[in-house]
């Protein structure tokens, strides 16, 4: 077995992970990804291809790390002749009063104002207009916000991949899960199937495979797992096109009734429409239990809104995926980084990215790991995502 000593060990090649291990390269840090599966998987929160970049968020902190990562997606795009963003602008529309995962409308509308975000409102009556919506409660409004976008989350991963390949410092190590961390002194052994490695920081950001990595250092996070289900319809008019959008609205018994969609792109489906459900029926008990067949319940739902509020697309979808993320059991699912409790020897010399739906953020939040793997700190404020004395529990 072979022992080779890093400044940083990434446990975790996803989307975060790469862009993690990239911000590392670029300061010369002699750096090591471990991915349990293989690079650019469908197994994690990284499965589907498409994600949304979005401004709009009800508290003002979100708002501006939104803000934050558009220069790191202009870089990140410099990197790269595959457009990784498709502008198409953020519609969130709904019920006023609604307080979703996603947040409210109104709220929404205060934080873009305070933070100066151009944006527009609209009428039930301009949402059906404008956006090829139908049969919208007349109480429902809406915003537009111009900045939004479709990603090309597939994309994205490989160029992070790509640069990764680049860096001198940063090698990549695929089908190694964690199977142990000792502690020696001030420096952590990584066992994998493939070796042993010495490392001085660790930088934990295995997506839903969270606890199977921190269970390792003796604590938890208490978490809800999510195999959310996603659907396209197929354009029975060629012309339509909608932008990235989210609708608020109570639920139901069983149906969660929110829901969100996709533009048509040229990398997904080029004919087809994506809508999802943002709930899922039955959370799993853990990450072990996803499966890539959706809940059949769910995606009769989607259906259901499809054929009432939407125009240009046939009612039943042709494709299918799934997609696994694990929330905290935090109220507004808030993403949570930190450093590992005190309680866990060399606590400071451990990073962990732990859960919440962040694609939007991957290149900046690779920013920020690597910032606090090798600095302890980043100049970016993130105390609102310091929630670990909270959430972090000692086995």
């Amino acid at each position: 077995m072979n022992q080779e000593n890093y400044d940083v060990i990434v446990i975790g090649g996803g989307a975060i992970g790469l862009a993690t291990a990239y911000h590392l390269g670029k300061r010369k840090a002699k750096t090591l990804v471990l991915e349990q599966f293989t690079f650019v998987n469908q197994l994690g929160s990284s499965a589907g291809v498409s994600r949304q970049f979005r401004i709009p968020y009800p508290d003002q902190y979100m708002v501006q790390m939104a803000l934050d990562a558009q220069p790191y997606w202009e870089e990140l795009q410099k990197q790269t002749d595959i457009p990784l963003l498709d502008k198409v602008g953020t519609l969130w529309f709904g019920d006023p009063t609604v307080h979703s995962t996603e947040g409210n409308i109104a709220e929404a509308e205060e934080a873009l104002k305070a933070l100066k975000v151009p944006y527009t409102t609209l009428t039930a009556k301009e949402i059906e207009e404008e956006y090829n919506f139908r049969n919208l409660p007349d109480t429902y409004t809406g915003l537009f916000q111009p900045d939004g976008a479709s990603i090309n989350f597939k994309a994205t991963i490989e160029t992070l991949l790509d640069l990764c390949k680049q860096e001198e410092t940063v090698s990549l190590e695929e089908n190694s899960p964690v199977l142990k961390i000792n502690q020696i002194g001030e420096l952590f052994e990584i066992t994998t199937p493939h070796g042993i490695y010495i490392t001085k920081k660790l930088a934990v950001i295995p997506g839903p495979y969270i606890n199977s990595v921190i269970n390792l250092l003796d604590f938890k996070i208490e978490a809800t797992y999510w195999n959310m289900s996603s659907a396209y319809f197929r354009k029975t008019d060629p012309a339509i096109q909608y932008p990235t959008w989210f609708v608020f609205q109570n639920a139901s018994g069983d149906n969660g009734n929110q829901f969100y969609g996709f533009p048509s792109v040229d990398w997904d489906h080029p004919e087809y429409i994506r809508v999802a459900p943002d709930f899922v029926i039955n959370p799993l008990e853990e990450p072990g239990d996803r499966t890539l067949i959706p809940d059949q319940q769910e995606l009769d739902y989607t259906s259901e809104w499809v054929k009432e509020h939407m125009t240009g697309l046939s009612t039943e979808p042709e494709y299918t995926s799934t997609c696994l993320i694990a929330l905290s059991k935090i109220p507004n699912k808030e993403l949570l980084i930190d450093f590992a409790p005190g309680y866990v020897p060399n606590h400071k010399n451990i990073v962990v990215y732990a859960t919440g739906w962040a694609a939007k953020f991957t290149p900046f939040l690779g920013k920020i790991m690597s910032d606090l793997a090798l600095d302890g700190h980043t100049e970016f404020d993130i105390t609102p995502f310091q929630l670990g004395r909270k959430y972090f529990k000692a086995l």
